[in-house]
């Protein structure tokens, strides 16, 4: 079944594009875009195709993966509203070296990629931006393609709840994390197989650092999961 489609963006407003475009740019760009909704674990893109959108997150969560040896997917980016994905690839004119699904049910705002490529040649600030936040993510890998390589695994898996804290925050108690992952998620998170994630997640829920119950997971002791991801 395809996606959900909705075209009324007439009260759309995304930070970062919209401060740098102009009136009649704004006009172009809402009048040529869609929104799509993504049910939970559906597709957006693969691996292999080739992109026809730059995409932003407006509601839901995200999963940006890469299969490896093996069949092993590697979550290499989880998205959060208002995250820009997938412009890499458009940037370098070339197919798609990750996949991304829907964590859960997601809406989409898809730009087509002779639109935005208009604007970038119109718009030097809107350039800027997104120069900005490919920077941003290239800091991003570095440190986590570091940490998830020489950290121990209680490191990297205290690395990726607190990863997850940043990202997505805490439920209404300040204490729980605000996406419920998989086990395989998780340990595909942290660079780990699955049964070390469940393992090393009993240990510390054990310590009391953490409690667990099902995919939810709540935080009880933060400075002893910061010091674990601290010195790896």
């Amino acid at each position: 079944m395809a996606p959900k489609q909705t075209t009324d963006l007439s009260i759309l407003s995304l930070p970062g594009i919209w401060d740098v475009l102009t009136g009649e740019q704004l006009d172009y760009l809402r009048s040529n875009s869609k929104m799509q909704q993504f049910k939970r674990n559906e597709m957006i893109y693969c691996e292999g195709e080739t992109p026809t959108h730059l995409l932003c997150l407006i509601k839901g969560k995200v999963k940006v993966y890469k299969d490896g040896v093996g069949g092993r997917s590697q979550i290499v980016r989880m998205i959060k509203p208002i995250d820009y994905f997938g412009y890499r690839a458009f940037f370098a004119e070339e197919p798609y070296l990750t996949a991304a699904c829907a964590v859960e049910t997601a809406m989409i705002f898809m730009i087509p990629s002779e639109v935005i490529g208009k604007l970038l040649k119109e718009n030097n600030d809107l350039a800027l931006f997104f120069i900005k936040a490919m920077a941003i993510d290239l800091g991003i890998a570095d440190t986590r393609i570091v940490n998830l390589t020489q950290k121990h695994i209680r490191g990297r898996l205290a690395e990726s709840i607190l990863f997850l804290v940043d990202s997505y925050g805490l439920e209404e108690d300040g204490a729980t994390l605000n996406i419920y992952l998989s086990r395989d998620d998780l340990a595909s998170l942290s660079n780990m197989t699955t049964s070390n994630a469940i393992r090393t997640l009993s240990n510390f829920a054990t310590e009391k650092i953490i409690a667990v119950d099902g995919r939810k997971i709540k935080i009880i002791d933060e400075e002893r999961l910061r010091k674990i991801s601290r010195i790896g």
